[in-house]
């Protein structure tokens, strides 16, 4: 339908040796999908960026597009999913399909600490790290010591209607993040 956006698998974007990953489900249809970077073009970006910069995890200015002047500092960004889903929510068997290239990437890095935003990253993050899902519930706000040493934290995923329910507020997610900023900087 519109042959001018990326509309390819979005790669991972930020710091490449970062102490924090924030694992996010997928690239949204009007956002990355569009821009081919993660979290830009949509309103779930405008929330993520504008905590990460007030946590001190990223510098410059976001302004929906690829080439602003937005940084990320100590972190990098991915998805469960590489590419934009059917009705904005990965099914198993795409979720299945993309773990074999976050588990290679996740092989190659070392951070102390992961942010998984929502349940189906959070699952799809245990299970390339060789974890049990059920060693670790899903719940926001929750830490969780994994075996290989990191910490996970666990937030709702940052998007409209997560913000729109009442699901999650700024001041929660701010939260989430600003736990996540400080246990990396330790």
């Amino acid at each position: 339908m519109h042959p001018d956006w990326y509309n390819n698998p979005v790669r991972y974007w930020g710091d490449e040796a970062a102490s924090l990953i924030i694992i996010g489900l997928a690239p949204g249809m009007k956002g990355a999908n569009r821009t081919g970077r993660p979290f830009t073009g949509d309103f779930a970006g405008d929330l993520l960026y504008a905590t990460l910069k007030k946590v001190g995890l990223a510098t410059g200015d976001y302004e929906q597009r690829p080439s602003d002047t937005l940084t990320l500092r100590d972190t990098l960004i991915a998805n469960a999913v590489a590419c934009v889903p059917p009705q904005n929510k990965p099914t198993p068997e795409e979720a299945r399909t993309c773990r074999q290239f976050l588990t290679a990437r996740l092989g190659e890095q070392k951070p102390k600490a992961y942010l998984a935003l929502g349940r189906i990253a959070h699952d799809s993050l245990l299970v390339a790290l060789g974890e049990k899902r059920s060693k670790f519930a899903f719940g926001h706000g929750a830490e969780h010591q994994l075996t290989a040493g990191a910490t996970l934290f666990d937030s709702y995923h940052c998007s409209r209607y997560n913000t729109n329910t009442g699901v999650l507020t700024t001041e929660m997610f701010e939260d989430v993040v600003g736990r996540a900023a400080a246990f990396i900087a330790r």
